[in-house]
């Protein structure tokens, strides 16, 4: 297993130093998903809430999130990110919206926080705009899919497929 590296020796928090990583391309990719009524879907669709186009505030909701998060998770290094792409895909079969963040930066760290961050506030912001219609709604199974670039390498999660 590999070491926690946000702490010193002595059990203190610290930020993790990358000056001395060389930049590479790195690309994380996470998922999640919001479950909800099918009329809730329906609408969301059809873009019948009173609040407005509710995919286009969540996806920019989750780019403005994945350019914050140093500034809400503590020990996240401020990064030029180059890229932030969310994706929606609605499921009519189990009323559920599946969202999907890519992030893109050369740099010395990685991007996970960046995509689950962009995840975790698209999902927030759906609930957000159809809590007044759907208090039965649930935020699901937030997870990195896909990483690549950096010390660490590749990874993908088993019985995942990127193109789902």
């Amino acid at each position: 297993m590999n070491q926690l590296t946000h702490f010193d020796a002595d059990g203190k928090a610290v930020m993790v130093d990358v000056g001395n990583k060389a930049a590479t391309e790195r690309i994380a990719i996470a998922r999640g998903t919001v479950r909800m009524q099918t009329q809730t879907l329906q609408r969301i669709l059809n873009q019948e809430l009173e609040k407005g186009d509710v995919l286009a505030v969540a996806r920019l909701a989750g780019i403005m999130a994945a350019k914050k998060t140093p500034d809400i998770i503590p020990l996240c290094h401020p990064l030029l990110i180059s890229s932030v792409q969310i994706e929606f895909l609605p499921d009519l079969k189990t009323n559920s919206l599946a969202i999907e963040a890519s992030v893109k930066l050369t740099g010395q760290t990685g991007v996970e926080m960046e995509a689950l961050t962009a995840v975790s506030v698209a999902a927030l912001t759906v609930y957000d705009m159809c809590k007044a219609v759907d208090k039965t709604m649930t935020l699901d199974n937030i997870r990195l899919v896909e990483k690549s670039g950096g010390r660490s390498g590749h990874f993908k999660r088993q019985g995942e497929s990127v193109d789902e």
